[in-house]
């Protein structure tokens, strides 16, 4: 069975034999393979030809398009700081929609010709011709809170969800509607799963979450299924108080961060959804040993049950030791 076949047949509930495999691999894998990240960022090739070396030297079933969060906007024509050694930062102090009327004027960039979100387009038609047949290729979007936070601020932002709720929800139906077409972009590229990351949302509280964010949430993650391809929803940080609410989005695949109990996780979605993750990525896999990251791996496994992908809280951190990820591939390739 190949990475493809084993991260559709643990979506669909198919037998399996082994644990899907993974990772959320960048700066780790710029590293990995002497390459500036400035470089991965901005050319589809590079990313593509680290994607599948990382793929090939720790056994991953699967390729990703994740690069950074400043796609869209860049398109959309936010200013953008650039980096050799870390993702490229969206200058927020000169945020898109810094006055609240100019969400009227913006339109939304063709995907194909937008220079970065083309790039990740033809990233995928890459990833799926040098290996979709045998690796599921993840495409990336971001989430409805994300983008909203790129395009005005995240501290604005924060404001707006008490100061003018109907700003934000028309907001969101823009941010939605974009990626909806950059997600179809990248599945007709040959994207054979969407990845969702939606950081911002773990940082307003579960009631604003829940009467603002989740239900856009939910309407993104309806449509991009509705493209033909499985849904994983990322949110980085505390999770802990909107695990079930995520598990309800109605993502296939939701893939928590360190700081959510994977007990609790599970408890709050039940027992069918598949969850991903969550061993804390600084304190046991990049600081850990092989044994360590074994044993907090099994637990992790033991936590979450059989409808689960193995996987870090987040990115491989830059560093990681090589023998603590291979450690991790081999507990998923291992009899569980």
């Amino acid at each position: 069975m190949n990475g493809r076949q084993r991260i559709l047949n643990m979506i669909s509930g198919e037998p399996i034999d082994s644990l899907p495999f993974m990772p959320i691999t960048m700066m780790f894998a710029t590293g990995y393979c002497g390459i500036p990240y400035g470089g991965y960022a901005r050319d589809h090739r590079v990313l593509a030809d680290v994607q599948l070396r990382i793929a090939e030297a720790f056994g991953a079933d699967h390729v990703s398009l994740i690069s950074d969060p400043a796609r869209e906007a860049s398109d959309l024509g936010a200013a953008i700081e650039w980096f050799d050694d870390q993702p490229p930062a969206i200058i927020e102090s000169r945020a898109v929609i810094a006055d609240k009327t100019q969400l009227a004027k913006l339109q939304i960039p063709d995907p194909l010709a937008g220079p970065r979100m083309s790039d990740r387009v033809a990233g995928a038609a890459l990833l799926s011709q040098r290996a979709g047949s045998t690796h599921l290729v993840e495409g990336w979007i971001e989430g409805p809170c994300a983008m909203a936070a790129d395009l005005r601020g995240i501290n604005t932002l924060m404001l707006d969800f008490y100061d003018d709720p109907a700003f934000v929800h028309d907001l969101f139906e823009f941010v939605i509607e974009m990626e909806v077409r950059f997600a179809k972009a990248q599945v007709d590229a040959g994207a054979t799963l969407m990845g969702i990351g939606d950081a911002a949302a773990s940082l307003i509280g579960p009631k604003l979450y829940e009467q603002q964010v989740f239900p856009a949430e939910c309407r993104l993650i309806e449509r991009v299924k509705a493209l033909g391809v499985p849904v994983r929803l990322h949110i980085c940080g505390n999770t802990r108080r909107i695990a079930g609410l995520m598990s309800r989005t109605g993502a296939d695949i939701v893939d928590l961060d360190f700081l959510t109990p994977m007990s609790e996780a599970r408890a709050a979605s039940g027992p069918d959804r598949v969850l991903l993750g969550n061993i804390d990525p600084v304190r046991v896999l990049r600081d850990g040993t092989p044994e360590s990251v074994t044993d907090a791996v099994s637990e992790c496994w033991k936590a979450a049950g059989p409808r689960w992908i193995c996987g870090a809280g987040c990115e491989v951190p830059p560093g990681t030791p090589h023998e603590n990820l291979l450690a991790m591939a081999r507990f998923a390739r291992s009899p569980n």
